[in-house]
């Protein structure tokens, strides 16, 4: 996701079961899992995990050698290429309707655009460890807006409590009893913000994408290329064509679009396939513990005792925003 995502960039759709960031809802049931293949979607649940999970590390450190901006381009123009490429593949054929664009260029900009770029701009100035923890708040933002954009999903006692101890997570994380202090106002809230892009997105897809006849790939890379679009008209207004490309930066930048964006998003549409969005959606709940560990192992981040703790606390309350969702075990279709 940065989560997402996915498209990246990671949480669940308003009091529904969560998707990355770029992926519209599957339509109808989930076909069930192929036999002899549990093991299999376990290995792509992991690699989606740690792909995820590290997209707020490769962020990081694409900025220490691109503007914001550039390295948003980069990763949707990576994305973009390998959705592309299985579209040609497989020999999908793109929408045809003005209004499915109309609606495919407003969900590219909340989902994709305003996101990713601004995770990008928060992690100038705070940690790839708070990026991915605010990310994780995602599903709270959903249901905080399911209560007056989407009259199917009345809250119970459950998911209000949820949402309260969500944020009460958030709190801890940020140390709001010591007065916030040391901790940067102006990138966290741009975090928090690219958090609540997404559940915004994902309202405005349920409303005007769903029925189209266009399957999930082809909305997803349609919707990316759209991204691209925007972000290529956008950066030259705010930033000059880079003098030189130092190496790291760079595959930064080539891994968080190949992999990050357009592989990660091709697994997740698998999973949602094979084993439905319900079992696929978990992968939220791991994206800020590897997110964390990324950036303290390898970019020797500062992690203080509130930030693990509030962590829990924000997924903890996640889940339990979530409404219960009975699915077949895959285990016992093997």
């Amino acid at each position: 996701m940065t989560h997402e995502p996915p498209s990246t960039a990671p949480g669940p759709c308003p009091g529904r079961s969560a998707r990355r960031p770029g992926l519209p809802p599957a339509r109808g049931p989930a076909p069930p899992p192929a036999r002899g293949r549990f093991t299999d979607w376990r290995l792509r649940f992991v690699a989606l995990s740690l792909i995820w999970g590290f997209s707020f590390l490769l962020i990081k450190v694409g900025t220490d050698g691109y503007a914001p901006f550039q390295v948003t381009l980069g990763r949707l123009l990576f994305g973009t290429a390998v959705l592309g490429a299985v579209m040609a593949v497989r020999r999908e054929r793109l929408p045809r309707s003005a209004r499915t664009w109309g609606h495919l260029l407003v969900a590219a900009f909340l989902l994709n655009a305003l996101p990713f770029s601004l995770f990008a701009y928060a992690e100038l100035t705070i940690p790839s460890t708070l990026a991915g923890i605010c990310n994780a708040t995602s599903p709270l933002w959903g249901m905080a807006l399911s209560l007056v954009a989407l009259s199917e999903d009345r809250p119970t006692r459950r998911r209000v409590a949820g949402l309260g101890l969500g944020f009460l997570g958030v709190l801890t994380v940020l140390g709001a009893w010591q007065g916030f202090s040391g901790l940067d106002l102006g990138g966290t809230a741009m975090a928090l913000l690219a958090s609540l892009s997404y559940p915004v997105g994902w309202i405005y897809v349920r409303r005007t994408l769903a029925g189209t006849g266009s399957s999930t790939l082809v909305l997803t890379g349609s919707q990316l290329f759209l991204g691209t679009v925007q972000l290529a008209l956008v950066t030259p207004l705010f930033t000059s064509f880079p003098t030189h490309f130092p190496l790291m930066p760079t595959l930064a930048v080539v891994a968080l679009g190949a992999l990050g964006t357009g592989l990660a998003v091709l697994l997740q549409y698998g999973l949602v396939q094979e084993v439905g969005p319900t079992t696929a959606q978990m992968v939220t709940y791991l994206i800020p513990v590897i997110a964390t560990a990324a950036g303290v192992v390898l970019l020797g981040e500062r992690l203080s005792w509130n930030t693990p703790v509030g962590a829990l606390v924000v997924l903890a309350g996640a889940a339990l925003t979530q409404k219960a969702v009975r699915t077949p075990r895959p285990v016992s279709r093997g």
